[in-house]
């Protein structure tokens, strides 16, 4: 799919003019359309100005911030002259997928060899890229905010990483320094050790604002603490190197819950940042994502845990219009009960969805010969199943709780923990007390196997 190529700028204007004077009931000056159209050439303020005869510091200044600010309004989301294209691009599609509809003719070298098989993140230009109503938007104003802290968690294969990719290009395009680590990489022999881990941190962040290894000579242990070591570290000379505002993304930290040795520890640190943010500049500078799956329990003291302060935000599962503008995206001309088939099968997960439709497009499968091969022990679904299960199988109470709500015809009462356990690894949905498994994939297969 060339979508860059059909999303022309006859459709970006055209959008733009609806977008904006619903936002501010005006239309755009035919200065600022200049300024859009030379924007979108990918050419400086310094051609566009040239071209038009206007000075390039008052179409930057004077027109362009007034623009941009009045389009991050009508998008929902931080734009510039740099990123406001591909912004308005995933407005346009995820938000009217009746628009995709009128070109489907257009898409003619779309073909089952463009497509990848839904693992990891989803790339920044990706159109299978889905927006949940508003989350988006909420965390790419909270990012640019002086020590601001956002904390996103969900179940495994719900689009985190995406997400935490997504909230990082914002920070970039803000001007920001952006660093991203990955817990789920580390070493054992590194997480179960806090020093080694904050040494760790510190190395990996020196290196991706391209600073050099300090570390030694501002580890001091024969006085102050590991917690000490590094929070001097990041003071005195990250951020007395780094001029500008720098968002430390840490992803798959539930990694880290586990090792009780050091989370406390650990967690109490960035608790600690996030509170300096609020009174001292020089912390101010640094903003904090903190992703995690829910399916770890993790017990930490309400005053120095991370996961009781900043913005929490929650991924839920698509919703039926969502489900339907990814069918679009990969040329499934499926009507509304065709979509809550395949929902009464997986839900709204994202990556169960994209699964199904990935294997349908590219086997040349009709749905329901999807459906019936699905819960088979060798169809799509076998590893997320048996990931399902391995899970359960570490608490055999918790097994047998849940085995006891897919043999149930009706929604079984559970106490409060058992309801927080099973809905934080995905298995159901809940009402008051009484939960029923999330899906019919879930209720079938563990049927099955207990």
């Amino acid at each position: 799919m060339k979508l860059n190529t059909e999303f022309t700028w006859e459709k970006a204007q055209q959008t733009l003019e609806s977008l904006v004077f619903q936002q501010t009931g005006k239309h755009l000056s035919d200065l600022e359309i200049v300024v859009l159209r030379g924007a979108w050439d990918n050419k400086t303020y310094e051609e566009i100005a040239e071209a038009e005869g206007y000075t390039s510091n008052y179409l930057s200044k004077d027109v362009g911030n007034k623009l941009w600010s009045n389009l991050s309004l009508a998008l929902q989301e931080k734009v510039s002259k740099k990123n406001f294209r591909a912004a308005l691009q995933r407005k346009y599609y995820n938000q009217a997928p009746s628009n995709l509809a009128q070109y489907q003719p257009q898409l003619s070298e779309f073909s089952t060899e463009n497509l990848t098989f839904p693992e990891g993140s989803v790339a920044l230009e990706s159109p299978f890229y889905i927006e949940r109503s508003l989350v988006e938007s909420l965390c790419y104003q909270t990012v640019i905010k002086p020590g601001s802290l956002i904390r996103i968690k969900a179940a495994k294969w719900m689009g985190k990483t995406s997400l935490v990719n997504r909230i990082l290009e914002q920070g970039r395009v803000s001007g920001h320094k952006t660093v991203y680590l990955d817990f789920g990489s580390i070493e054992r022999s590194i997480l179960k050790d806090l020093d080694k881990l904050l040494r760790w941190l510190c190395v990996m962040v020196s290196r991706q604002l391209e600073l050099t290894n300090e570390v030694n000579d501002y580890w001091d242990t024969d006085i102050l603490g590991s917690n000490d070591n590094c929070t001097v570290y990041f003071e005195e000379y990250i951020s007395a190197e780094i001029t500008s505002e720098i968002v430390l993304a840490l992803d798959n930290i539930d990694k880290l819950f586990s090792y009780e040795e050091v989370i406390e520890d650990f967690f109490g640190m960035l608790r600690s940042w996030h509170e300096k943010g609020k009174i001292d500049d020089s912390w101010a500078k640094f903003k904090l994502i903190l992703a995690h799956s829910t399916e770890v329990y993790i017990p930490l003291d309400i005053h120095q845990s991370p996961f009781n302060a900043g913005v929490p935000i929650l991924l839920e599962e698509f919703t039926h219009s969502q489900v339907e503008t990814l069918a679009s995206w990969y040329q499934l001309n499926w009507d509304k009960s065709q979509i809550t088939k395949l929902m009464d099968l997986v839900g709204g997960h994202p990556y169960l969805v994209r699964l199904a439709m990935y294997q349908i497009k590219t086997s040349s499968l009709n749905l329901e010969q999807f459906l019936q091969g699905a819960i088979s022990e060798t169809g799509i679904y076998s590893n997320p199943l048996r990931r399902l299960l391995n899970i359960l199988k570490q608490s055999p109470e918790l097994s047998s709780v849940f085995e006891q709500v897919v043999k149930s015809d009706k929604p079984v009462e559970l106490n409060s923990l058992q309801i927080y356990q099973l809905h934080s690894i995905g298995l159901v949905q809940h009402q008051q007390n009484f939960v029923s498994p999330r899906c019919k994939l879930y209720r079938d297969y563990f049927k099955r196997v207990f």
